[in-house]
C-alpha cells in the first residue's frame, strides 16, 4: 500500500482522538471512472481547517511535557470518483481495482486507529470533518456555521441519554462553548426550525452504537469558516480543541 500513501495520508497519534476528512481531496485518477450517482462536489479546504485543527492541538495542548497529536486519516482523492462516507457497494464504480484497495486503505487506517486508540488509552473519539454552503441551506431553517452529526447520539453512546443529560457529553460541551463565542451552532436551539444532519457512514460504522468505547462526531463548517473568514476559523478551531482536550 505504500504507492498509495500520496493519496491516503495517515499518521498515528499519542491522544485517543482521530481526525477524518474524506471528501477534501482534489485527484482525480484516470484509472478510477467518475461515479454517477450522489453528491460529487468536494468540501472545499477542509483539509486545511482540519490540518489547522491539529496543529491547535498539538501546539497548545500538553499532558505535562509532551505533545498531544492527534490520529489522523485523510483522503486526498476527489469524491467524483470515491466517497469513503458511502458503503463500498456505493462509493466507487465496483469495477475499479484501484477504488477498491483505496477504499479499503482508508478504513482499514481508521479501523487501526480506533483500535490502538482503545488498547492504548481505553477510549476513541472520532472527528469526522466535513462542509457545506450556507446559501445553500433549506429555505426556512436557520442560518448556523457549525453543524453536529451523532446520530441522535448513537454515535455517543450505545444507550438513550435523558435529556437532562444532553449538555453534560462532548457534544454538550461543544455547544455550550461555540454558543459563548456567539457561532451558531445546530443543534443549539430548541424553538427554531434546524438544519441537522445526523452524520453518514463513517459516522455510524465507528460510533458506539458498532464499536465499544469508540466515540464519533460529524462536524460539518460552513464555507464562512472554512474559506471565507480566517480569524472566524482560528477562533472555532481553537475553542473546539479546548473542548476535545479538556473534556475528553
Amino acid at each position: 500500500m505504500k504507492r498509495f500513501e500520496k493519496y491516503i495520508e495517515y499518521k498515528k497519534g499519542s491522544y485517543p482522538l482521530i481526525i477524518s476528512i474524506p471528501h477534501g481531496g482534489t485527484i482525480k485518477l484516470k484509472g478510477i471512472p467518475k461515479r454517477t450517482n450522489g453528491v460529487l462536489g468536494i468540501d472545499k479546504y477542509t483539509i486545511q481547517l482540519g490540518k489547522n485543527l491539529i496543529k491547535q492541538i498539538e501546539t497548545k495542548h500538553k499532558k505535562g511535557v509532551n505533545i498531544i497529536t492527534p490520529y489522523y486519516v485523510i483522503s486526498k482523492i476527489h469524491r467524483s470518483i470515491i466517497d469513503l462516507n458511502r458503503n463500498e457497494d456505493k462509493a466507487y464504480i465496483n469495477s475499479s481495482k484501484i477504488a477498491h484497495k483505496l477504499y479499503n486503505l482508508y478504513h482499514d487506517k481508521m479501523f487501526e486507529y480506533i483500535k490502538d486508540s482503545i488498547k492504548n488509552f481505553g477510549r476513541s473519539l472520532l472527528i469526522d470533518i466535513h462542509g457545506f454552503e450556507t446559501e445553500k441551506r433549506p429555505q426556512g431553517f436557520r442560518d448556523v456555521d457549525i453543524i453536529l452529526g451523532t446520530n441522535n447520539l448513537k454515535s455517543l453512546f450505545p444507550h438513550s441519554v435523558p435529556k437532562k443529560e444532553w449538555s453534560k457529553n462532548i457534544r454538550g460541551k461543544l455547544i455550550i462553548n461555540l454558543m459563548e463565542l456567539e457561532i451558531p451552532i445546530a443543534p443549539g436551539h430548541p424553538r427554531r426550525k434546524e438544519y441537522v444532519l445526523k452524520g453518514g457512514f463513517i459516522t455510524k460504522k465507528y460510533g458506539a452504537q458498532n464499536i465499544t468505547k469508540s466515540q464519533s462526531i460529524q462536524i460539518e463548517f460552513s464555507d464562512r469558516i472554512r474559506i471565507l473568514n480566517m480569524h472566524l476559523q482560528n477562533k472555532v478551531l481553537e475553542m473546539i480543541s479546548k473542548v476535545l482536550i479538556d473534556n475528553f
